[in-house]
């Protein structure tokens, strides 16, 4: 996701971090325990830089079917995913597609060892299919950051939860200890098929904040400011 967003994101989204009280613990001594992120039929676009990267990476965009739509979160798949994310995170070294290509949006599995955000995810969904992850439990999402403004990440569906992997940090968390504002994700039976999460997670973490007590709840119906800048390493 390029620094200049000039765009405004207003719907029912709703930061996430803190809100399901008891359902997200992180150590990095343990293995992180999360809620499953809802999930929504709702339509979203494709964004137009993961329909690019299919047409010149198609292997990656076609599950088979049959395939598991969970991982299993052993403490061996979890040391991969914990691998796995330090090691993209090392290897990359962040550059805006405008800089490093001359165009926005350019989404690749870069070679040459520079990218953003969505650069990171996609190399790193690579690397977890390579590993033996099932191709629908690894899904790319699209967020708003407090940090960072737009920005992409990868989520992991697992038996213990959704979990995120994401560029700015090495520390792998529950989605809903990001504070992160949920805006689509692939669906888990098409990798080119997006579904908007807003719907849901206004309707869903509503609920569970009156559901818990002492948790203060959050408004709802929030506007996404415009996005003019955003944090080095998108």
């Amino acid at each position: 996701m390029g620094r200049v967003m000039n765009r405004v994101i207003v719907g029912a989204a709703i930061m996430a971090a803190g809100l399901l009280g008891g359902c997200a613990s992180q150590r990095p001594e343990l293995i992180p325990v999360a809620c499953d992120m809802p999930e929504s039929t709702a339509y979203a676009q494709t964004p137009a830089g993961f329909a690019g990267f299919c047409l010149r990476f198609a292997s990656q965009c076609i599950s088979t079917p049959g395939n598991a739509t969970v991982v299993q979160l052993t403490d061996q798949s979890w040391q991969s995913l914990s691998r796995i994310n330090r090691k993209v995170n090392s290897d990359i070294w962040p550059e805006e597609d405008e800089k490093h290509y001359g165009r926005n949006e350019y989404w690749t599995i870069p070679t040459d060892g520079l990218g953003d955000c969505d650069d990171y995810a996609l190399t790193k969904r690579k690397d977890l299919i390579d590993a033996g992850f099932p191709m629908p439990a690894l899904r790319l999402a699209v967020v708003y950051s407090p940090q960072s403004g737009r920005h992409a990440v990868l989520t992991v569906k697992t038996d213990k939860g959704d979990l995120v992997l994401d560029n700015l940090r090495d520390d792998i968390l529950p989605w809903n200890a990001t504070g992160f504002t949920w805006i689509e994700r692939q669906a888990a039976s098409d990798p080119m098929r997006w579904t908007s999460l807003q719907p849901v997670m206004t309707a869903d973490l509503r609920t569970a904040a009156n559901a818990t007590q002492g948790t203060p709840q959050a408004s709802t119906g929030q506007q996404i400011p415009a996005v003019s800048s955003a944090k080095n390493g998108l």
